[in-house]
């Protein structure tokens, strides 16, 4: 197998947040938020992002496009450090990078029409030489995402919840870009247009070599269609690697519990269930010494709260764990 190709890395980035108290003045607690996260993005894949909610997937997307200003470490795009990328060197990097938000309706401004939300960015970046010229390119994004081109001077409205973010991703198509971050596209969509949605993005990745970061909870979701699997706790990473061998396997006893806690029809799989996680997650103020999994884990011992557990490569994948399961 051919070295792949890397699109986007990371090394060592780390998000952190100092609290402040009800008069604005900063106290000396800080939210680590994200910490310490390295992993490549690779040309052509599409990686999954999965944790429980506030375990920082959404934060380090945001931070991979400089929307939110990483505290330590360093991004990477095609081989070049955007970290101190200035203002506008990072909008023409934008032409490269684009996002797909969660909620289609608070992403599309209400006031304007669809020709100028997802005609703007051609505008902004002054693509075509004429108001016809970006016209037709809009009714061309459209097309490509299943919205009739007559529907140029409708606004947001009055469409609903499916086709505006078909909008959004013709928004982010726009420029065409080389990586998408999707930050839980679906999550807010009914189950049977999520899949026309899931299958859009799969259709449009195979038709201009798009490269997806997908960022979710649902698991069921994120096995459709990822090739491979970042699982984030706490702001960490626990696990990386193909999905298959990680819905098979997984090594991360944090991912074995995920992965229990998605809902089977199959009895005799519900009935195969071992432990499920419980209790709340640990503060991300004051996180657990060592591990930081180690207060919700079953399998931990002592070497697991005195010592962090370092990233390593076991059988073609990544996991941070001292006792990796099924070794």
């Amino acid at each position: 197998m051919s070295e792949r190709e890397v699109l986007l890395s990371t090394r060592n980035l780390t998000k952190e947040y100092q609290l402040k108290n009800s008069f604005g003045v900063r106290k000396k607690q800080v939210v680590h938020a994200v910490s310490g996260v390295s992993l490549e993005i690779y040309k052509g894949e599409t990686l999954s992002l999965v944790g429980e909610s506030g375990c920082g997937k959404s934060t380090l997307g945001r931070m991979m496009m400089r929307l939110i200003e990483p505290t330590d470490g360093h991004i990477l795009f095609e081989g070049k450090d955007i970290t101190a990328f200035s203002e506008k060197q990072m909008n023409e990097m934008y032409k490269k990078i684009q996002m797909i938000f969660q909620d289609p309706y608070a992403s599309l401004d209400p006031r304007m029409k669809v020709r100028n939300l997802i005609g703007e960015p051609l505008v902004t970046h002054r693509l075509y030489p004429t108001r016809e010229a970006t016209t037709e390119r809009v009714k061309e994004l459209m097309h490509m995402v299943g919205i009739r081109p007559e529907f140029l001077d409708r606004y947001p409205h009055q469409f609903s919840g499916g086709q505006r973010q078909r909008i959004g991703i013709a928004r982010a198509l726009a420029l065409n870009p080389k990586l998408i971050v999707c930050d839980e596209p679906v999550s807010a969509l009914d189950v049977s247009i999520q899949s026309q949605i899931l299958n859009l993005l799969k259709d449009l990745q195979q038709e201009f070599d798009l490269t997806y970061l997908f960022i979710s909870h649902d698991l069921g979701v994120v096995h459709y269609i990822s090739d491979r699997i970042c699982v984030m706790f706490l702001g960490k990473v626990c696990e990386i690697g193909e999905t298959e061998e990680i819905y098979r396997s997984p090594m991360h006893p944090y991912t074995r519990f995920l992965l229990q806690a998605v809902p089977s029809m199959d009895p005799k799989k519900r009935q195969k269930r071992e432990q499920i996680l419980t209790g709340e997650i640990p503060s991300a103020v004051n996180p657990p010494s060592g591990c930081r999994f180690r207060t919700r884990c079953p399998y931990g011992r002592e070497v697991c709260g005195e010592r962090e557990p370092e990233m390593r490569e076991i059988e073609g994948r990544k996991v941070a764990c001292h006792f990796p399961l099924g070794l």
